[in-house]
This record gives structure tokens, C-alpha cells and sequence, in this order.
């Protein structure tokens, strides 16, 4: 008997630690949800458009306007797309900025859009970036289109802060709708005819835009 009662007194205890940490869980996760509706919006201290036309022996000129549809589907707060060019080659700049995303989300990867323009990935790997005393990793994917090879570099880029993996990106982005209320970034693509040397200057060039994108977020 005195056994039972001991199993019984147990399976309340048990039970009601488990309904506590229940309830501090669902308290947690609504709490967090309040702070994440709460947000807010951080703009640019600098606009993209002051990004320099001429960086690390390239000159850029602007691209055309996106279209409607591609804003649609991209819903950037702003964006900057221009040509960068240099006797022998050329790059495709990109810079998607949004001032405000929901955790859980990313924004819209090269990997998928790539494949859905037509675009085949034979290759993808990282590569470094050495900016003054540091050195960051973002992806190099190698990609073709009817007989056209080039080469992509991308990173998701904040204040304080250059990743190249997007599921980090999203853990990230939720701590920092939660600690800092604010989900603030960018994404920044890079695209080079594949050819020898192609990547050594990609990389320069690359070497020489983040100090302009980190100006734009205040840095």
C-alpha cells in the first residue's frame, strides 16, 4: 500500500513538472511571437545607391529596372543591380535590402532561383573573402544555360554580420527578432562569366563591395 501511494505521489510530481514546463513553453513561444509581430523596421543608414561605381579596378553602370513581376516575387525594401566591368570581365552585381522579414523565413536563394530561370548548378562550394584583418566564407556556386558557364557568389549580409549559410541565417534571424527586435539584411549575388581567373577576380571585387555594404547598414 505504502508502495502505491509512493508511485502515486511520484506520478503527481512528474505530472506537474511536465504541465509547469508545458505551460512556461507555450508562455515562452507567445511571448516570442508578441515580440516578433512587434518588430520593427530598420532602414539603411546609407541608400544601396551610394555603393561606389568603381570597385577594385571595376566600373559599373546601373542595370534596368526590375519589373513589376520580379518585385512581386522579391518584395525587397530596396534594391541595387548593376554591371561592374574591367578589361577581360564583367560582373553582375545584385543587392536585395529588407528592412523588416518574418523569422522562419529567408530570402529568396540563388540555389532555387537559378534553377527556376533556366540555369543548371554543376558546382557549389565556398569560398574565402578577405576583408582588412578578417576573412569570410560565402558560396560559390558554378552554374550553366545553353552552353553559358558562370560563376555566382552570394552572402546574406546584416550590420555586424556575413554568412553564406541561409539555415543559420533563418536561426539567426529569429534570435534576432527576439533579442534586438529588429530582422533587418541583405542579400548580396555576384555573377562572372566562368573562365580562367574568373574567380580570383570575383573575389578581389567581392573584397572591395563589402566595406561598401557594410557603410550602407551604418558600420
Amino acid at each position: 500500500m505504502d508502495t502505491g501511494k509512493r508511485m502515486s505521489r511520484r506520478f503527481r510530481s512528474i505530472f506537474s513538472w511536465h504541465l509547469i514546463g508545458v505551460l512556461l513553453l507555450l508562455a515562452t513561444t507567445l511571448a516570442a511571437s508578441k515580440l516578433v509581430e512587434q518588430r520593427r523596421s530598420e532602414l539603411l543608414a546609407k541608400p544601396l545607391e551610394s555603393i561606389d561605381r568603381h570597385i577594385s579596378g571595376f566600373a559599373g553602370t546601373d542595370n534596368p529596372l526590375l519589373s513589376d513581376d520580379v518585385l512581386a516575387k522579391l518584395q525587397p525594401t530596396s534594391y541595387l543591380s548593376r554591371t561592374y566591368r574591367k578589361p577581360g570581365i564583367q560582373a553582375d552585381l545584385f543587392i536585395a535590402f529588407y528592412a523588416q522579414q518574418q523569422a522562419g523565413e529567408s530570402m529568396h536563394s540563388p540555389k532555387h532561383c537559378l534553377p527556376g530561370a533556366g540555369w543548371e548548378i554543376w558546382d557549389y562550394g565556398s569560398t574565402e573573402i578577405p576583408v582588412a584583418a578578417h576573412t569570410f566564407t560565402v558560396n560559390r556556386y558554378s552554374i550553366s544555360h545553353e552552353g553559358e558557364r558562370s560563376l555566382v557568389l552570394y552572402w546574406y549580409q546584416s550590420k555586424g554580420r556575413i554568412i553564406a549559410s541561409e539555415y543559420l541565417g533563418k536561426i539567426l534571424l529569429a534570435r534576432d527578432a527576439l533579442l534586438q527586435n529588429s530582422t533587418a539584411g541583405s542579400i548580396v549575388r555576384i555573377i562572372v562569366p566562368d573562365r580562367p581567373g574568373a574567380l580570383e577576380d570575383a573575389r578581389a571585387f567581392a573584397t572591395g563591395l563589402i566595406p561598401q555594404v557594410q557603410h550602407c547598414f551604418g558600420n
